[in-house]
């Protein structure tokens, strides 16, 4: 099959915008609890639908009364928080249009987003974010208002508001129509400078009525999740408004370091997260196994785990796995699900494949990932998979009112009420990433009868090595890096004679690993990347990487970086997805020792 289509589950309402979603909220159940708020004694205090809209409509009168006129731009650069929710709302009441701006975001990045969205102001959360804007504020001169957070800049906003009759708001609010722009958000730039996607009002509010649709077991008014992903990522944007649209309380957490805690006062009952996360749970988990002296009975557990996913899938359980499965959610997978809140029956998860293993083995926990795929060119979702008929190591069905196509050279592509109208001032490229009226992901995958999409591959990522072998890295990369110790895997190897990986290590997880394997936990990530039990772990996975592939494609020689990528050194996106050709790009005489070295099948550590 190369195209299926997913029909609408409501119909198109373009004269509406997303401010319509909280209107018909506040209208259905104004004293739901839509927010709930961080105590000092470690508890939550609720906000109800009816208090959230007055606040937004309080801060939407403070921001006309300033001067921003309907179609404005406005940059904002906040952590995740209730208050990036209440300023979203707020900007799109007053007609205006939000640009999201990472919390990493340097100095130069900032003044670019700024400059080519043509704001008109700014909305920062800390005194280094104001700093920051204020480095390039000569180069802005459009930038009339740069408002702070930290320094209570909504209360006074909300107060300068006060003359700003309802009627004047509601002019406002309700002006914008389906085709209007909503907000630019800037891609993350894995390649040249980042181009702002339009996404408009019926991106967000069709497409919100659509996945409510898809999956109402998961969006309901019974439902609760706490954030923590950043908000100015589509993601995360697009599950706030959904929330809202589906009556989901929410809390935020954006230091990763309370999570637990957080999630065990909050008890969500579903998660957004992006692979990693389950990732650093399951190892996290293993680890504390090994060094109380249980891991050959966690090993045995997950085991079982697996298997007994694998038997629901084949339709029937065996009295003897049932057995062992019952003995050990008392012993192990209940201490697991207390981490994660211990209310939690679904997790929706995007980003990079989660992995077969790992879907099985929290499936059999009781927490079904939804693994879903999209990109900020389709308001987030394209695909996601079904509670009720979820497939592991798929990316599910077309949500209603879209399809995917798989064209002749494999690329996905996608149609529907997700697409976004182009990049803002780029007509080149908008035309250049459109075949028709269908969308070109830049993807690579495969659909099946029932319409599941698998995702195999980033199509500008594939390798094509000196013997002419097409290498998708992603099904190399995901297996090596779910190792507790490995942080990030960028496979090598275009037009080379062979295949090779650079790996760098987890530096949370290599001091547990090390002392639980007797090793020196105190040694710094320079001397473990040349650690001969280190490179022997490191091996061993590898080697279980290349049984998925042929020879000619498996991973010949790698090289344990000293140092990991991230955000700072300039290797990640702040979703922390590879900068593929600026690693390839710094690390270019690294790779060219491994291949002027003589063929080899084990690894080895360089500086990095």
């Amino acid at each position: 099959m190369n195209q299926f289509d997913t029909p609408p589950v409501v119909p198109a309402n373009p004269q509406a915008n997303v401010t319509d979603l909280l209107v018909d909220r506040v209208r259905e159940t104004p004293n739901l609890a839509l927010f709930s708020l961080p105590t000092a004694d470690g508890g939550w205090s609720n906000v109800t639908a009816s208090a959230f809209h007055d606040q937004v409509k309080a801060l939407a009168k403070g921001l006309i009364a300033s001067g921003i006129q309907a179609g404005d731009k406005i940059g904002f650069i906040s952590k995740t928080s209730y208050e990036w929710t209440l300023v979203d709302f707020a900007i799109w009441y007053a007609g205006a249009v939000m640009v999201p701006i990472y919390e990493t975001s340097s100095p130069s990045q900032i003044q670019w987003i700024l400059s080519d969205s043509e704001s008109v102001a700014a909305i920062v959360e800390t005194a280094d974010h104001f700093q920051r804007v204020d480095e390039v504020r000569a180069d802005l001169p459009d930038v009339k208002h740069v408002w702070q957070l930290g320094l209570g800049d909504i209360d006074k906003l909300s107060a300068a508001g006060k003359d700003i009759s309802d009627d004047e708001l509601e002019a406002r609010r309700s002006a914008a129509v389906g085709s209007d722009l909503a907000t630019l958000i800037y891609t993350a730039g894995t390649t040249g400078k980042p181009k702002g996607c339009m996404l408009t009002h019926s991106n967000f509010y069709e497409t919100s009525r659509s996945a409510r649709g898809a999956i109402p077991e998961v969006v309901n008014t019974d439902s609760s999740t706490v954030l923590f992903i950043t908000l100015a990522h589509v993601f995360a944007r697009f599950i706030s408004v959904l929330c809202i649209d589906g009556g989901v309380r929410v809390g935020h957490e954006p230091d990763t370091k309370k999570l637990v805690s957080a999630l065990e006062s909050f008890q969500p009952t579903f998660l957004l997260a992006v692979p990693r996360v389950f990732e650093k749970v399951y190892n996290s988990a293993e680890q504390k196994a090994e060094a109380g002296g249980k891991g050959k009975i966690f090993r045995k557990a997950v085991h079982v785990a697996v298997e007994h996913s694998k038997a629901l899938d084949a339709g029937k359980v065996p009295l003897g796995l049932k057995l062992q499965f019952a003995l050990f959610d008392k012993l192990v997978y209940s201490k697991i699900k207390k981490v994660l809140g211990g209310r939690a029956q679904y997790a929706v998860s995007g980003s990079a494949p989660l992995g077969l293993f790992l879907g099985h083995f929290y499936r059999s926990m009781g927490l079904t990932i939804l693994e879903g795929y999209g990109l900020t060119e389709t308001t987030a979702p394209l695909t996601v998979n079904l509670p009720s008929n979820f497939k592991i190591g798929k990316v599910g069905p077309p949500l209603p009112g879209c399809s995917v196509r798989i064209a002749d050279d494999g690329e996905i592509l996608g149609k529907g009420v997700n697409i976004f109208d182009g990049y803002w001032k780029n007509p080149q490229a908008t035309a250049d990433t459109f075949d028709g009226e269908w969308f070109k992901t830049g993807d690579i995958g495969t659909i099946d009868d029932e319409g599941y999409v698998q995702v195999t591959g980033r199509k500008k990522e594939m390798i094509v090595t000196a013997g002419g072998k097409n290498v998708a890295p992603a099904v190399l990369e995901d297996p090596i890096r779910s190792n507790p110790i490995v942080s990030q895997v960028v496979v090598v190897g275009d037009q080379r004679p062979f295949i090779s990986a650079l790996i760098t290590l987890d530096p949370e997880m290599v001091p547990v690993w090390l002392n639980n394997n007797g090793e020196d936990a105190t040694m710094t990530m320079a001397e473990a990347a040349k650690n001969p039990r280190v490179l022997a772990e490191i091996q061993s996975i590898v080697d279980q990487a290349n049984t998925r592939v042929s020879r000619a494609e498996s991973i010949r020689k790698f090289v344990v970086l000293e140092n990991d990528f991230t955000e700072a050194s300039g290797h990640l996106t702040p979703k922390l997805s590879i900068k593929r050709n600026i690693v390839l790009q710094d690390f270019a005489p690294v790779i060219d020792e491994l291949y002027n070295q003589a063929p080899a099948t084990e690894g080895t550590s360089l500086p990095s």
